[in-house]
């Protein structure tokens, strides 16, 4: 299966978090999204592998994404070596994305700085022929994909572009909360992270309010690329 968009996230929850409201706008406009996580987050303070994978792929469904996949690479140990790279490289070349999202490469979160690393060195080398990969011992063509853009976490960044996800803010949100076991919910009794506090969630539903302010819409979603992007004038006006 060809793909339109492919999001790679570190942990499972991390891309609901940051551009859940576009993964829904984009499958709501009849695109092909795929959603790949590198980790199964086994190193989290609550929650399990296994429950962690359920919920994933429950946003999944919510969000209307075309597939949900899991590289299994070692949660905290998202090193650029030969074995990670091909993992990534063959997701690549299996489902032809024209554009590919990953983890802005600064952030609080070690994992989330290599897995953007992991994801821009394979955005590369997935186009160099010389690098062979199999898939189910078939010979897996080189392909590179238009863009690689980034998508905020926990530091903040200068946007290249805001996407509007005010109407799909609300399905965001609800596949936010399909992460029971690790954001805020009172009767928990796992010690409190980072993002279980109530704030947390606060916090996201902020951001989306301030950068959505910033392009005169309600709810948006930051992103960074560090090529130039074209702006077609005539197609915005003839819209």
């Amino acid at each position: 299966m060809n793909l339109d968009v492919l999001v790679f996230a570190a942990h499972p929850d991390d891309a609901e978090l940051s551009m859940g409201g576009t993964i829904a706008k984009l499958s709501s406009n009849n695109l092909k999204v795929g959603m790949i996580d590198i980790t199964e987050g086994e190193l989290g303070t609550r929650g399990t592998p296994e429950t962690r994978q359920k919920e994933a792929f429950q946003a999944a469904i919510i969000l209307k994404a075309a597939l949900r996949e899991n590289l299994k690479i070692p949660d905290g140990y998202i090193k650029y070596n030969k074995e990670n790279l091909l993992k990534v490289i063959m997701s690549i070349r299996r489902y032809r994305p024209k554009i590919i999202f990953a983890p802005y490469f600064n952030d609080r979160h070690p994992d989330h700085i290599d897995a953007s690393r992991l994801v821009k060195r394979a955005m590369f080398s997935t186009g160099l022929a010389k690098i062979k990969t199999f898939d189910k011992e078939v010979h897996q063509v080189a392909f590179r994909p238009m863009k690689l853009y980034y998508y905020m976490q926990t530091y903040t960044f200068e946007p290249s572009f805001i996407v509007d996800i005010n109407e799909s803010f609300e399905t965001k949100m609800k596949a936010v909360n399909s992460y029971s076991s690790q954001f805020h919910n009172p009767k928990s009794t796992d010690p409190e992270t980072f993002i279980s506090r109530p704030e947390f969630i606060k916090y996201i539903e902020s951001r989306s309010q301030f950068y959505g302010f910033q392009i005169g819409k309600q709810h948006g979603e930051p992103f960074y690329c560090e090529e130039k992007i074209e702006l077609d004038f005539v197609s915005m006006l003839k819209a």
